[in-house]
């Protein structure tokens, strides 16, 4: 039988990703973080110099990643990167990477990607 995606949405501090990890573990899901696969993003692009005003180079950039959760923690490119993705360095760009519109057309399909796999629940942003 083919699990169901359950996506949470809401305001920030309202406990959506501490529900959501509840649920995910009582259902044996994988529980997706977006927000962290957009910390990823950034981080790749930090660790790579994208330029955010230059299309072409994200589209390149894009193409060279690969998000993984593994023990609801991301990786990046088959590295973990749950703690780098804490820094403040990211939190400072990745409401601006998060933004552009290549970025969140390849979340939403690496997140799609991820509902094939298996049954995941995901919280957006």
């Amino acid at each position: 039988m083919k699990g169901i995606i359950i996506a949470i949405d809401g305001f920030s501090s309202t406990g959506k990703s501490t529900l959501a990890k509840q649920l995910a573990y009582k259902l044996n899901y994988t529980y997706v973080d977006s927000g962290a696969m957009y910390r990823a993003i950034t981080l790749y692009f930090l660790d790579h110099h994208i330029e955010l005003s230059d299309n072409v180079q994200i589209v390149k950039a894009l193409e060279q990643i690969v998000l993984t959760f593994i023990d609801n923690k991301i990786s990046l490119n088959g590295e973990p990167v749950d703690e780098q993705i804490r820094s403040m360095a990211i939190a400072n760009l990745v409401s601006e990477v998060a933004a552009l519109k290549e970025v969140r057309k390849f979340a939403v399909a690496q997140q799609q990607a991820l509902g094939e796999e298996k049954a995941i629940r995901r919280t957006p942003g």
